[in-house]
Parts: structure tokens; C-alpha cells; sequence
């Protein structure tokens, strides 16, 4: 099984943040951009939040809020639900089942490395099954 330092060494180095005080309507439109469904909030270094798709339709839409005027730090779920590096895909798949997410950030020595999406892991799950059973088959006709 794939750890979580194997998964993001297979996805593009980018990751999408704002500063706590950037305005909802930013933060909706960088996910737009980037077709991902959530954004990492930062307090200068340090990992404050992560606004999704879910924050905006509940706490922006639902209530009446204005994209434009309200800061992100007001929407965003925190605290966070993060991993590290050596956790397992299996691990990070039984906590988003268990809390109900799809985004994980992965964390090192406390720093913001990277995140881990349910697509991520699902991904990296059905390639170890896909070699395991190439191997097995492989096996049964050597």
C-alpha cells in the first residue's frame, strides 16, 4: 500500500492557498481555475484552514452572505484534518470516510507540503490492485 509521500510525488507541485483575509468570491474563483474543490487558507506560514465547495454553499449561499465582502477566514473549516507523509492511503481513506472530507493536507515537521484528495487515493489504490493482480497472474502462469 502507497504511503502518502508516493502519491504526492505522482501529482503536480502546486498548491492552491490565500491568506485568511482574501475575499470568498477569490477563493471560488481559484478553484474554478484550477478544477479543485478546495483551497488551503494560510496565516503567513502556518496552515489556518481549508475553504471547499461545501463552505460556499452553506456558509456563503445558505446564509446570505455576499462573496465579494466576506473573508474567507469566516467560512473556512478549522481546524484542519491533516496527515503526514508516512501515513497510508488505507489511513487517510478511513478518515475521510470517518469525518465525512475529500482533502487532506499533509503536513512535515509541522510545514505544508502538499494535499491529498479522495481522487488521489482512489487513484493510487486501483494502480496497487492493478499491479498486485498483474503480479498474481504472472505467478500463477510461471
Amino acid at each position: 500500500m502507497r504511503n502518502v509521500n508516493q502519491i504526492l510525488a505522482g501529482k503536480p507541485g502546486r498548491l492552491v492557498t490565500v491568506p485568511t483575509e482574501a475575499p470568498v468570491l477569490e477563493v471560488v474563483r481559484l478553484m474554478a481555475e484550477h478544477h479543485i474543490g478546495s483551497v488551503l487558507v494560510m496565516q503567513g506560514d502556518a496552515l489556518a484552514g481549508i475553504a471547499t465547495e461545501r463552505d460556499y454553499a452553506r456558509k456563503v449561499i445558505l446564509q446570505g452572505r455576499s462573496s465579494s465582502d466576506t473573508p474567507v477566514s469566516l467560512i473556512m473549516s478549522s481546524p484542519v484534518l491533516t496527515v503526514g507523509l508516512h501515513d497510508t492511503a488505507q489511513t487517510c481513506m478511513a478518515l475521510m470516510t470517518e469525518r465525512r472530507i475529500r482533502h487532506l493536507p499533509v503536513l512535515d515537521a509541522g510545514r505544508l507540503v502538499g494535499m491529498v484528495s479522495i481522487g488521489d487515493l482512489v487513484k493510487a489504490v486501483i494502480e496497487d490492485q492493478q499491479q498486485e493482480i498483474a503480479q498474481l497472474q504472472q505467478y500463477i502462469a510461471g
